[in-house]
This record gives C-alpha cells, structure tokens and sequence, in this order.
C-alpha cells in the first residue's frame, strides 16, 4: 500500500521512530502485496485514490462503487490499522523493555521509592506480603476482533520480532496473506461458553509465564531492599465474569456456570501438570549424593502405597531419585483429578487432590525438604515457581465472580417468604425498611424457608439454581473457585441481604453454624446510588445477622464501583467524583465499623466507561482505600491489547503490582492538606454539579433517543454478534434508560461525538468562575484531578465533530440543533481545560500521540464517509444482504482505528 508507509501510526509510546517506520513500512507494503495477489492491482489502486482524497479533504468527490468493492475498501483500511496496531504494540514493548533496563523495572522504581521515604525492609515486607492484585477478565461485548484475526496478528507480531531476513519476510507475507482470507464477521454470536474459552485461552498464556515472572520480580526486588515475600503471600489472582455474570444474560445458566468452571479445572490442572513436569525433570537429586526430609520419605511412602496408577518404571528407574518419584505422584494426583473433573466424579481421598490447599499442601513439603537439605538457591528456583503458580492459579486459572440483578433476588426470596403465610401483606408490598427487618429476622433464624427443591416459578428457578452451583463449584475444586457474588444495581441494604437468604437455602451461609462461604458484594452503579453509599453500607453493616457474615469471612468487605453506569446515568465528572467520594466514605465507615474496606472497580476500555492509564489510576485513588489490594476489570479489547503479547503482558502486571504496592505504603496517609482538601472539595462539589445539570439537559432533552439512534450506527452493534449478552436487560423499552453503557458508548464513539468521555466537563470548569488558580493548583497537585482531565483531554482530541456533521446531516437532519449543542459545550470544554492546563492544545505534552492521532484521522476518515453513505442506503431500504456485511467492516475498521469499541 505505498504511500501509507511514511507516516508514523503510533499511539504515544517512545519508540525509536526510523525502527517503527521500518516495520510499518514493511507491513503495509506486504498489504499492499497481498492486495494485488489476492484481488488485482485495481484494488490497490482505489485504495490509494481513497487515501487520497482523504487527505485532500475531497472525499466527497468520490465516484460510486459497488458493494463488493466498498467492502474491499473498508477491509483494505481495517487491514491497515490492524497491522499499524500491532507493529506498534512490539515497538511498545521494546521500548518499555529498553526502559527498564535502563532505568529499572516498575517494581523495582516503586521500591526505590518507598526506601526514599524512609520505609525499612522490614516494614516493606510486612506491606508486601498484603498485596494481592486481581484483574478480573469479563465477555463485556467490546472486543470487535475475532479470535481467528488475533491469532494472526499474535504471530505477526512475533515475527516482528525476530531479526530481519528473507524467511521473516516470506512468513510475513504469508501470515498477512492468511489475515486478508480471514472473515473479521462472525458467523453467528458466541455462546458464555464459547467467550470462556476465549478468557481462558489469555489466562492460560499469562499463567504459564507472565505471573511466575512477575511474582518472581517482585521477590527479587524486594530481597534487594532487605524484604522478603512469604511463600503464604498471593501478588497476583485473577478473576473472571465468563460463565458467571447472569446479570441480564439469559444464556448465563447455572449449567453454563458448572460447563464453564469444568474447562477452567481442565486447563488449569493441565498446565499445572506441565508444570509439574518440567520440575520433575529438573530435581534429579540422588539420594547417594544428598538427603531428603523425613517429612517427605514418609509423604512418599504414603502417595506410592495409595496410588496403584504410579507405573512400576518410574518406581524402579527413580528408586534412587526421592524428588523424581515424588512429583510423579504429584502429576499422577493431578491426573487424577483431571479425570475426575471431566468425567464430573466425586473427590475420592488419598487419589486426585480435592483442591488447591491439598497440592499446595503438597508441594510445600518437598519446598521444605529441597529448602532444608539442597539450599535455598534451588528452593527459590523452579520449584518457588510452581508454587506461586499455584497460589495465583488455584485449580481453576481464576477465580469465578457470580454476579445478578437485586430485583431477581428479590423476585425469589419474595416468592419463598409468600409461600411460608407468615407475612401479613406480599413481600413486593413491603418498603425498604420492611424488607430489611423480614429479612434479618430470616438471617437470624434457623428454618429453611422451603424444602427442595424450592417451590419457584419462572427466572426465580434459575436464580436460586446458581446459588446451587456455587456451593458445587466450591465442593468440586476449592474455597477460591467463587469469592465473591455481587448484586447489581444495589440500591439499599435490604437488596444485598435478599442474596445472602438465597445463599442461605442453598447451604453458601449458616450464621448459627459459623459458614459463610462466599462474600456479598454489592454494586453500586449509578451516580444517585454512589451518592447514598455512606446510608447503603451504614444500613448494612448495622444488621446484626449480616454482620455476623461478614466476621465469618474475616471482617471483610467489598464493595463493587460501577464507572460505566455511573457514567451514563450522570456524566463523566459527576460519575468520577462521586467514585472518589464514595470510597473515602466506604473506608471511613469501614474504621468505625471494625471492617476492612476493599473496593473492586468496574472500569470499561474507554475513557467514558472509565478507562484510561492503570497506573495512574491507581495512584489517583483516595488515600488508604488501597490498602494492598486491587480488584479491577479487564474487558473486551482492552484484553487482547494489553495481554496478547507476552512483553506487554508481563509489563502491564508489573506495573499494576508496581502501582499497588506504592499506593499502599506512600498514600496510606492523606496527600492534602485539611485545607486543601476542604477547598478543593468543595470546588470539585460545584464542578461536578454543573457538569452534571450540563450533562442532564441533554440526556434528557426531548427527541435525544431518536437523534442518538438516529445520528449514530448503534443499531449495527448487535449485527457484530460479538458477545452473548443482550445490549438492553430482558423487558426492557427502547428508550436511553435501559440502553446499556456499551451500546451508548459504542454509538457516540463510531460517530466521533464521544459524549460519554468529556461532555459537561466545560460547563462544570466554567462553574467555578473566578476560581481558576484553585483549578490549576488542583491540576498540579490532585492525582485524581490530574488524571480525569488529562482523560478527558484525550477524548476530546478524538472527538471530530466534522465527522459527526456527515452522519447527521445524511442520517438525522432534524437533529442539527442537538449537534450545535453538542458542538458548543465541545468548544467550551476544550478552551476550559486548556484554561486549566496552561497548555496551548490539546496533547501539547504528547506530540508524538497527538501527530498520530492527526495521521490516522487520513485512514479513519474513509470508513466515516463509507459508514455514513452505507447507513443512509440501509435506512432507505435498499435491501441487500452485502450491504449489511459492508457496514459491520466499517464497524470494525473504526473500532481498530480508534483502539476501542465502546
């Protein structure tokens, strides 16, 4: 593709400029290669005449194509950006290794930074030893490119890799070739099981070397500062929402669930037992030469006299071998277990391992021994390796979160206690306060509600049945296969307290038994609950039974954040300050009620779905609401972008930890000053509120649905099939209400309007008047302030308003007094935060980011006008099935070009 080589398409990382144009060049030039090959010169050739008209803003001007060659065009483009993506993502990743090697890892920068304040080892090590943190990877449905297509830009990317010749060259052509037949449409939507299988393909690669590194990393670093990291300690867990998140996926059922954690169970033994392996071969410790543990001779004995499968070779040719033969009944156990999992079998002692802490049990035995009799250089080795792997993995790669709509609790539980006649109206007749005393009052008793099966009838079925499965999946493969169940759109106590009585019929709590076998987490998703979060959680941690929950899981809570909805619901200032403010007022309780606070945060990909630099984000966290952990969600494209390639997988888990350990032991303490805190408080308070009444008039203004399902292609995401999840929660209308955050962020962003991620923010800056210098000082030395303008400046560099004007103008010509709306708080914002910054433009500190952002605006803009002109003739009429498969490319090309979907 010629000419598109000499332009730089990198997304702001410091890499080495005449490198990445080597490589882009190279890639792009083998596109155009395969062009020609597959479609003829002709093609290459409209693809040029596009890109140019593009650049000479004359796009109009353009003659009619066909169908079959637009979507060639479109695809062409799309190529383009996906190759320009992950030729950037290599140089990324030499760039960030290039860093730490000159500079130090994250790790080891933000050790150097906790020693430079002062903190001794030991009191690192002690904080250390508390961090644990746990991306949670979730089917949210924003990940546009298939599976197939990753896999081909993965080796693509490895390929980059490798010194250049004409074999690289030649294996290139061939992989860009093999992307170009690749269909970027699916087929048909994919099953909860079929996106687990996606999850666990990312945690199944991270497992094998990236935690073990990682965790590795931070022992040694920590060594190095005089502290050490407890075998006991876990840095590093994952999460998962695939196969448990019911939250308005009917396709989400409690036998997707059981299906679900069986092939996490098979993987994760799987790699285990490699694992296993690989140390097997490596610890080939004679006993003519060295000694072992008592401890573990009588262990072996043991596992030899109850495991007839071990095979009478391995007794004899490592009779001499106590190590060898002892992890041959390690792998063999595990085997078992494999077996047992697949063919859905019970536990049976002495055979396959019932669980994680049995393994562990295990495997710190020879750890002891190796520890004890060969040193500690070859304990810390391989075998420290395994068994961090271990404690990170469990037997299941990630733990399971179970998440599912307050009123489906409601609905069941309301049934049950109707049925017992002991109420004197229907339970959905009881107010907040009612409902809180029945069901405490149920808490604190012993009877079940119902025999069982329980006597339910319709959703109420399945919603009971998953409780089931969580107490299969805990007696299957461990107390660390399920964690946490979280009730969504908690608006007060009683809806978190309808889930523990349901967990209660299923055996998950006992309180008069001292069992509590998971943990209730409520979810807070929209600014007006956010804003109640201090009478949410008082209300619930004053209910005697419920509080009796939570001292049986360690007087601990967790409380969920909901960035997206919260969004939606109130705008991007209201929604990011009230985040803020609700942590500070959870922790604050949590010290009065004796309860540790832990918060997990429901971050999508995008900046209006609270996306953004993880770094920073974590660092921007009020002060002593981190406390060592860190739970946060991993959706959709941001998965493949951050994991997909080992260098940026591990960089991205050693920063997260980096992020972690330092907001833990440098922010435990506030960072302003009580009257800073009080002024700029205070100021935020009346930004906020301006932002969101801003924000509100046009959500709410009259005739918005029909401008927003009309100006932007949001109809289409649901074409895409890439997720099982509904875009609307079952009965829900056509309205902006129940339009889930995804397809609002989705439609605003294809037609680069972008609302969810700056608009308000000019009104709200301009509502502080006269308190500019305040703003600036905020800026200067407010992370949290800092951050979500520096967010929102980065949304607005991508917003194009000249772009949105072609979709209204061709799609929604009543709603060009919506758009000047629009357009007037853009202006407003952008000149407000320029006001505050002190810079010249937007991005003036990232030039490099900011000149890529320009260049890709010549291949963005093509698909634009092609989308646009697709819409107008599929709302026409025109009924032609290509013209359906023509649009879900441009789709995809903008999504890759703007680096998220929604």
């Amino acid at each position: 593709m010629g000419a598109l080589t000499t332009e730089d398409p990198t997304t702001g990382a410091a890499v080495p400029e005449d490198a990445l144009r080597r490589d882009i060049r190279l890639v792009t030039s083998l596109l155009g290669q395969t062009l020609v090959r597959a479609e003829g010169q002709e093609l290459l050739d409209l693809v040029e005449e596009v890109r140019a008209h593009s650049k000479e803003g004359s796009l109009a001007q353009l003659p009619t194509i066909d169908l079959d060659l637009t979507t060639k065009v479109a695809r062409a483009f799309t190529a383009y950006f996906h190759l320009a993506n992950v030729t950037e993502q290599v140089h990324r990743g030499r760039a960030l290794v290039e860093q730490c090697a000159q500079e130090g890892g994250w790790i080891a920068q933000a050790v150097e930074r906790i020693r430079a304040a002062g903190i001794d080892g030991e009191r690192l090590g002690e904080e250390a030893a508390r961090v644990c943190v746990r991306p949670v990877l979730t089917a949210h449905p924003t990940e546009v490119t298939r599976r197939s297509t990753l896999d081909k830009l993965r080796r693509i990317a490895a390929l980059l890799d490798e010194p250049d010749s004409a074999r690289r060259t030649r294996r290139l052509a061939e992989s860009i070739d093999l992307l170009w037949a690749t269909d970027e449409i699916r087929v048909e939507a994919p099953e909860p099981t079929d996106e687990a299988r996606n999850g666990i393909y990312y945690l199944e690669g991270l497992s094998r070397a990236a935690v073990p590194d990682v965790v590795e990393e931070l022992r040694d670093e920590l060594g190095e500062a005089g502290a050490g990291l407890s075998l006991d300690a876990v840095p590093l867990r994952f999460g998962t929402w695939m196969g448990g998140d019911r939250d308005g996926n009917p396709n989400v059922t409690p036998e997707v669930t059981r299906e679900v954690l069986g092939l996490q169970a098979v993987h994760g033994i799987g790699l285990l037992r490699d694992r296993v392996d690989v140390l097997r071969r490596d610890l080939s410790v004679s006993d003519h030469l060295s000694t072992t543990s008592d401890e573990l001779d009588e262990r072996l004995a043991a596992m030899l006299e109850q495991l007839p499968q071990i095979e009478l070779r391995y007794r004899r040719l490592n009779a001499q071998e106590p190590y060898r033969l002892y992890l041959t009944a390690v792998g063999v156990r595990l085997g078992l277990t494999q077996e047992r999992v697949r063919r859905g079998e019970a536990h049976v002692p002495g055979q396959d391992y019932a669980d994680d802490v049995e393994l562990l049990d295990d495997l710190l035995v020879l750890h002891r021994s190796v520890s004890e009799h060969q040193g500690e250089l070859v304990a810390a080795g391989e075998l420290e390796r395994l068994v961090r792997t271990v404690r990170s993995t469990g037997l299941t790669l990630a733990a399971l979160d179970v998440r599912e709509h307050s009123a489906k609790h409601h609905d069941a539980v309301g049934q049950l206690l109707d049925l017992t006649g002991d109420l004197d109206e229907p339970y959905a007749a009881l107010d907040q306060l009612g409902r809180m005393r029945v069901l405490g009052a149920e808490l604190a008793g012993r009877r079940p509600l119902a025999r069982r099966p329980l006597p339910l009838e319709g959703d109420a079925v399945t919603t009971a049945r998953a409780f089931d499965a969580v107490v299969w999946a805990l007696d299957s493969f461990g107390a660390r296969t399920v964690e946490s169940y979280i009730i969504s759109m908690t608006r007060h106590a009683d809806d978190v307290l309808a889930a523990v009585v349901l967990g209660r019929e299923a055996g998950l709590v006992d309180i008069q038994a001292g069992v509590a076998r998971v943990g209730f987490v409520p979810l807070l998703e929209t600014v007006e609950e956010l804003g109640k979060a201090e009478e949410i959680i008082t209300a619930l941690l004053s209910e005697p039974s419920y509080r009796e929950v939570v001292r049986l899981r360690g007087d601990v809570q967790e409380v969920m954040l909901g960035y997206s909805d919260s969004n939606k619901s109130g705008g991007i200032a209201a929604s990011q300050w009230q985040i803020q403010r609700a942590q500070r007022v959870i922790t604050d309780l949590g010290a009065r009620f004796g309860v540790r606070m832990t918060f997990f945060h429901g971050r999508g990909g995008s900046v209006g779905r609270g996306g953004g630099p993880t770094y920073d984000a974590i660092l921007a966290l009020p002060a002593g609401t981190v406390a060592g952990e860190v739970k946060i969600t991993e959706q959709g494209e941001v998965i493949s972008d951050k994991y997909a390639l080992p260098v940026l997988a591990r960089q991205n888990l050693e920063l997260m930890i980096a992020a972690t350990l330092e907001a833990s032991v440098l922010h435990r303490e506030h960072r302003r000053s009580a009257d800073e805190t009080e002024r700029w408080d205070a100021l935020m308070d009346r930004v906020a509120d301006a932002a969101q009444e801003r924000y509100l008039e046009l959500t709410e203004r009259e005739g918005l649905a029909g401008y927003f399902l009309s100006a932007t292609p949001v109809d289409l995401l649901g074409q895409l099939r890439i997720g099982s999840r509904p875009s609307r929660r079952p009965g829900a209308d056509a309205g902006l209400d129940d339009l889930r955050a995804i397809p609002w962020v989705f439609g605003w962003t294809q037609s680069r309007q972008i609302v969810p991620g700056w608009y308000g923010v000019g009104s709200g800056l301009a509502a502080a008047g006269e308190d500019i210098e305040t703003l600036r000082e905020m800026y200067q030395s407010w992370p949290f302030f800092r951050s979500f303008l520096d967010n929102v400046a980065m949304t607005l560099a991508k917003t194009d308003l000249g772009i949105a004007r072609q979709y209204v103008a061709a799609l929604a010509p009543d709603g060009e007094g919506t758009l000047d709306d629009i357009a007037a708080e853009l202006d407003r914002t952008v000149a407000e935060v320029l006001r505050v910054t002190g810079d010249a433009a937007l991005l003036d500190r990232e030039p490099t980011l900011r000149t890529t952002l320009e260049i890709r605006e010549h291949y963005l803009q093509p698909l634009h006008h092609l989308q646009v002109d697709l819409l107008r003739r599929q709302r026409d009429g025109e009924d032609d099935p290509r013209l359906g498969r023509a649009l879900l490319h441009t789709v995809s090309g903008i999504a890759a070009g703007m680096r998220n979907t929604g």
